[in-house]
């Protein structure tokens, strides 16, 4: 099927993919491998996903370059040389185009082709899809591998319109290069996004303004060159790495701590927590003691150890207090790795609005009205992140059995089994979406998780005469609680958060994370299929056939 022509009204395939980024592509290629037909629907000019759409200055990965990466291939490994510990987004979108090329992957894309709606027809049982393109097609099984952070969270600020400015939104950002020189600059924004961009545009920029509602925890990212010797013996190592990275509770390979912050000493703790941070690893401090994100005294030994650094770093105390958080936990809301962060605000250039002391009134044709006074500006960053996790897929309107829509069944909060499949609306897949491990883990690890799973699961109904899957409500009743379980052993819940949905108006706030780890969900998951397929209905259009719900 090539992207070069629109698909014909009524067309027929087997399976239809809905997001050209790291999952719709790996998803693609396992169904080929089954010898079905299928269709990648993508809403941008081309592929790549998040990394095709977030092009704002200094976008880059958080997880270090060698194991953000697909480890289906082994000669993949072999081939592909990464430049950096953490790549930029150019590099990262170079690779996904080498790899769409080198797995002939890009002629089963249909670009600039938003899904609009998905409708099950019970009938035939297949899914009716319609597009902006005009025209529909029709599939067996949908797999929406629409990501997990893809959907922008735009501010709810009055005079939006009026700015006569310039506005960019860090995950739509233009393609032609966007320049600073000479120019008023404002991010408003302080998560991952803008730490990283923050820095970038200061070099620039004749003023940046940052607007700060939240700090974040800001570890340094130690980014540099991979030296040749380097690259080889990771080449070299590759397929044990690869192997443990399957293995590990996060999708990145490190050894566990064994002991808990308060049974060591201050000057253990200290020390520890030192070489975590010249690291450069995300989650460094988080793997130095077993109780970071249990238990709230042990919490506040490294949260505290963060905010020291950062009076080491900013010169202005004011400023300094003003970047270290202190109204909730390290690591419950995501920390972020940057480069230079803390130290763009030593620039006399550079100013620091604190939002909960003067918040924002309105947006003017001038630029920013704070309670306390307005700032001139000639360009707005908005760098205010997503609606996380359950965006993208209510985005479509997707209309289940019974004409229950999916907004209608998640309108408390999502609901799946396995973070897979919702109850009402069979064949329908999700990857990375809510209620499963994501955003908690390397996404590349746990992306090839699911879809291998997923790929499994309609082999097996393939080989078994099978029509349907569906999630059974008992089923899902049961995941839901279990997610909720494992969140409430942690820090996370009690934070508002886009983990919780907070960032988003009328959102509900439910954790939307497995919290187990991915090597627990992946014990899971494999444990359901083997039952076969537990906690789902399997039936079959001919015979009415089903197996019956375990729960």
């Amino acid at each position: 099927m090539s992207a070069a022509r629109p698909l014909a009204d009524g067309d027929r395939v087997d399976a239809v993919i809905v997001g050209a980024g790291l999952s719709g592509l790996y998803q693609l290629h396992r169904l080929r491998e089954l010898g079905l037909t299928a269709v990648v629907f993508e809403a941008g000019d081309d592929i790549g996903g998040t990394w095709y759409w977030n092009r704002y200055p200094g976008a880059r990965c958080d997880i270090e370059s060698t194991s953000y990466s697909y480890s289906f291939s082994p000669e993949l490994d072999q081939e592909w040389e990464w430049s950096e510990r953490y790549a930029a987004q150019p590099e990262i979108l170079r690779y996904i185009h080498h790899v769409a090329d080198r797995f002939d992957l890009r002629e089963d894309v249909v670009l600039r082709t938003r899904v609009i709606r998905a409708v099950y027809d019970g009938r035939d049982h297949r899914w009716r899809l319609s597009t902006d393109a005009g025209g529909a097609v029709t599939a067996r099984f949908v797999i929406l591998t629409t990501g997990c952070m893809s959907v922008p969270n735009d501010p709810r600020i009055p005079g939006a319109d009026s700015f006569t400015g310039a506005v960019h939104h860090t995950a739509r950002w233009p393609r032609e290069d966007v320049s600073f020189a000479g120019k008023r600059v404002a991010v408003i924004g302080t998560g991952c996004s803008g730490v990283q961009a923050v820095p970038v545009i200061a070099e620039e920029a004749a003023s940046l303004t940052v607007f700060q509602r939240t700090p974040a925890y800001v570890l340094p990212a130690r980014n540099r060159p991979l030296r040749a010797t380097e690259r080889a013996a990771l080449k070299a190592g590759y397929p044990e790495f690869r192997q443990a990275q399957r293995r590990s509770r996060g999708g990145t390979v490190f050894a566990p701590p064994t002991r808990s912050a308060l049974e060591a000493d201050e000057a253990e703790r200290t020390a520890a927590y030192e070489a975590a941070w010249d690291e450069g690893f995300l989650n460094g401090l988080l793997r130095t003691y077993t109780d970071i994100l249990t238990d709230e005294k042990a919490n506040e030994t490294v949260a505290e150890f963060v905010r020291s650094k950062i009076r080491s770093i900013v010169t202005d105390p004011a400023t300094a207090e003003l970047l270290s958080p202190r109204t909730f936990p390290f690591a419950t809301k995501r920390p972020c790795l940057g480069t230079g962060y803390y130290e763009t605000y030593n620039l006399p250039h550079v100013a620091l609005v604190d939002l909960r002391a003067t918040p924002i009134e309105r947006i003017t044709p001038r630029g920013i009205r704070i309670s306390d006074g307005e700032h001139d500006l000639d360009v707005i960053v908005l760098a205010t992140g997503f609606d996380a996790l359950t965006g993208s897929q209510i985005a479509i309107d997707i209309v289940g059995k019974g004409g229950m829509t999916l907004r209608e069944r998640w309108a408390e909060g999502p609901r799946n089994h396995l973070g897979l499949v919702s109850a009402g609306f069979p064949n329908l897949f999700t990857v990375l979406g809510p209620l499963s491990p994501s955003v908690l883990t390397n996404i590349t690890v746990s992306l090839e998780q699911q879809v291998e799973w997923i790929t499994d699961c309609i082999d097996h109904l393939l080989r078994n005469g099978l029509t349907e899957i569906d999630a059974t409500p008992s089923a899902e009743a049961a995941w839901g609680t279990r997610v909720a379980e494992l969140a409430a052993r942690t820090l996370y819940p009690a934070v508002d958060s886009w983990y919780t949905g907070a960032n988003v108006p009328g959102k509900p706030r439910v954790f939307l994370a497995y919290a187990g780890g991915l090597d627990r969900y992946r014990e899971e998951c494999d444990a359901v299929a083997r039952a076969g397929y537990a906690g789902f209905v399997l039936s079959s259009s001919t015979d009415g056939r089903s197996l019956s719900d375990p729960y």
